[in-house]
């Protein structure tokens, strides 16, 4: 687990606006759940041969000798939310969350065994239109962030619940009479979730999976036209993918279409967004049946990914418009209420000098600060009704102003956006 320092926050507030808005644009409503819940929510969805469930969770009793567990992942709570305020039947859901999860599991680059994820989920809707919708809306996401470039969207079909019953067992007698082939960690696999075999990144498997039998020849007919009707949508649309018959995701609730947008910038793990349809994960959790589809997204991984493609705005660094500057009692308490004034008067971001000091200490806080100018006020100014303008960045000479014309002067140099900078 790691913290996130001020100067890294200022880029993850970035992307998580950055986000927000393109949400919003969609009509998307947000949703917060706890960060603890019952550990059966997770064994019932993401299925107890997983190896989240198996080997990732943090799991604990409470005092009342209920079993509890950090969220993994996000789908299983907002459908339990959902289910448990009646947002689910007879009606459409678009819905978005953000915020921390929580998987033991070896640390590397991007990942952490606390770790922030943002989704979406959506009920209600049977269609291809809306898989398309979110998939779009994802490659929105990169536009935005300035990595479109350097992530590729990967696409498959993963057919109804009988349709990879059927395929499960054609796998498992192909890969049964191969069994020295397999690396240890598909020998288990193969009596529990074979399809993650499919996923497997050992070069041995991988080899061997190509003469294994083809999953799009298992499909149904309902499953096949959803997938060519998706394509036709993303193809309308402009939007490239690949085509990767191997890629199932790793939860146990995913049907008919899967997808993950993934990079070559940071490492073997690759992925930084993933999801897909899990239509029958409501029922499997006790409610009735509903369509559902949506995505979550890695937030380690994607500000790792926006500072490798140098996407990262030049104006991260600056967090306020102007220091203020002041020495003597008298200026002390006016500089106050001048900074006062000016964020509520031109909502600019203001940082005062608190605790006394030196002129030049006092300017050596405001380049630190990042702001392009200080407001300098001495008890000398203060009696004149003048205060000085120092530009901190190489924007000419400093220059002394009348109070009155202070608002307008800021303006000419354009102080004037403030928090919409």
């Amino acid at each position: 687990m790691n913290d996130i320092l001020p100067e890294q926050t200022r880029l993850w507030q970035f992307f998580e606006s950055k986000i927000r808005t393109v949400l919003g644009t969609y009509g998307y409503d947000e949703i917060r759940m706890p960060m603890v819940e019952s550990t059966d929510l997770f064994k019932r969805s993401i299925g107890e041969v997983t190896d989240i469930v198996e080997k990732e969770m943090y799991t604990f009793d409470d005092r009342n000798g209920d079993s509890l567990t950090l969220r993994p992942e996000g789908t299983a709570s907002c459908v339990r939310a959902c289910e448990e305020h009646g947002l689910l039947y007879n009606q459409t859901q678009r819905l978005w969350y953000m915020g921390p999860m929580f998987r033991y599991e070896r640390p590397q680059k991007g990942r952490y065994r606390q770790f922030h994820q943002i989704g979406a989920e959506t009920f209600g809707m049977t269609g291809p239109d809306i898989d398309a919708e979110l998939i779009l809306m994802s490659a929105r996401f990169w536009r935005e962030l300035g990595i479109q470039d350097i992530v590729t969207l990967q696409l498959n079909t993963l057919g109804s619940l009988a349709a990879r019953n059927d395929y499960r067992e054609a796998l498992v007698a192909y890969l049964s009479q191969n069994m020295e082939q397999l690396d240890e960690d598909s020998k288990r696999r193969l009596t529990t979730n074979p399809l993650r075999i499919l996923d497997s990144k050992n070069p041995q498997t991988q080899a061997l999976l190509d003469g294994a039998p083809n999953l799009h020849d298992f499909l149904d007919q309902e499953s096949r036209e959803h997938f060519e009707a998706l394509r036709t949508l993303l193809d309308r649309a402009g939007l490239k993918y690949e085509i990767n018959q191997r890629l199932v995701r790793g939860l146990d609730y995913y049907g008919k279409t899967v997808f993950e947008w993934v990079t070559d910038h940071l490492g073997a793990q690759g992925t930084i967004c993933a999801g897909g349809r899990y239509d029958g994960l409501v029922e499997q959790l006790g409610g009735r049946p509903v369509p559902a589809v949506g995505f979550a997204m890695g937030v380690e991984r994607l500000i790792l990914l926006i500072e490798a493609a140098g996407s990262v705005p030049d104006n991260l660094q600056q967090k306020v418009d102007l220091f203020v500057a002041v020495a003597g009692a008298g200026a002390e308490s006016e500089g106050l209420l001048l900074a006062e004034r000016l964020r509520s008067d031109m909502q600019l971001r203001i940082q005062l000098n608190c605790g006394g000091g030196s002129l030049k200490s006092q300017l050596k806080r405001a380049d630190k600060s990042g702001a392009p100018y200080a407001l300098l006020l001495g008890e000398d100014e203060l009696l004149a009704g003048k205060i000085v303008i120092k530009p901190l960045r190489g924007q000419g000479e400093q220059h002394l102003v009348d109070m009155a014309e202070l608002t307008a002067v800021l303006k000419e140099i354009n102080l004037g956006k403030g928090l919409e900078n």
